[in-house]
């Protein structure tokens, strides 16, 4: 299998979910700006949309979208535990979670704030947006260790990945001691330091890479 990441983007929750599943896989850089493939090549020819992240199955299959990706990750290692099965309403909870995550966490609430021609005022209303969303996770991981409780999953991959876009737009996290928590305790995952370390992200960079 082949991961086509960009580093510290939406690709590190794969990254990790990969190195947690200790199966083979082969990362390839991308430049998010340019699409140039690290070695050689444009990506627009691996994912003509361009974003990544992208997994090459080595059937030739591409799999895109990260919620997806971290599913089918997660089916090959089931004893490995970081994903309900498939057909129990606890995965149509972990589901729900990796959505919120794209949806309004990613899309609805940081994503804007990395563009230079939004205004001030448009600002405020995605800051509010996460305001309200951090304070409900905080809640929530003020009375369980994990996302889906006790357990960790590739949920807690994705929170961790989504969170950590905060210090380049000056989110403050400080208020969310649940959350911060949280951080820690993914961060101290063996497979979560190897991804970071794999794409040059020890320490976090204070500004997203280029």
């Amino acid at each position: 299998m082949k991961l086509f990441f960009a580093p510290g983007s939406s690709s590190l929750l794969p990254h990790i979910v990969l190195h947690e599943a200790a199966v083979p896989f082969e990362p390839i850089r991308i430049d998010e700006h340019t699409k140039a493939i690290s070695g050689g090549g444009d990506y627009r020819t691996v994912n003509p949309l361009g974003y990544v992240p992208a997994l090459l199955l080595d059937d030739g299959t591409l799999l895109t979208e990260g919620a997806a990706i971290v599913q089918y990750v997660a089916d090959l290692v089931p004893g490995k535990k970081l994903a309900p099965p498939n057909g129990t309403i606890e995965r149509v909870k972990l589901q729900a979670w990796l959505n919120f995550f794209a949806s309004e966490m990613h899309k609805g609430g940081f994503s804007p704030l990395f563009y230079e021609g939004v205004p001030e005022q448009g600002r405020a209303v995605f800051r509010a947006r996460l305001r309200a969303r951090f304070t409900y996770l905080d809640g929530h991981l003020s009375l369980n260790e994990y996302l889906m409780g006790g357990d960790y999953s590739v949920a807690d991959a994705h929170f961790f990945v989504i969170s950590n876009w905060a210090s380049w737009v000056d989110f403050d996290l400080s208020p969310y001691s649940s959350v911060l928590a949280h951080r820690q305790r993914v961060g101290s995952r063996p497979a979560v330091a190897a991804a970071l370390t794999a794409e040059g992200l020890v320490p976090w960079p204070a500004k997203q890479p280029h």
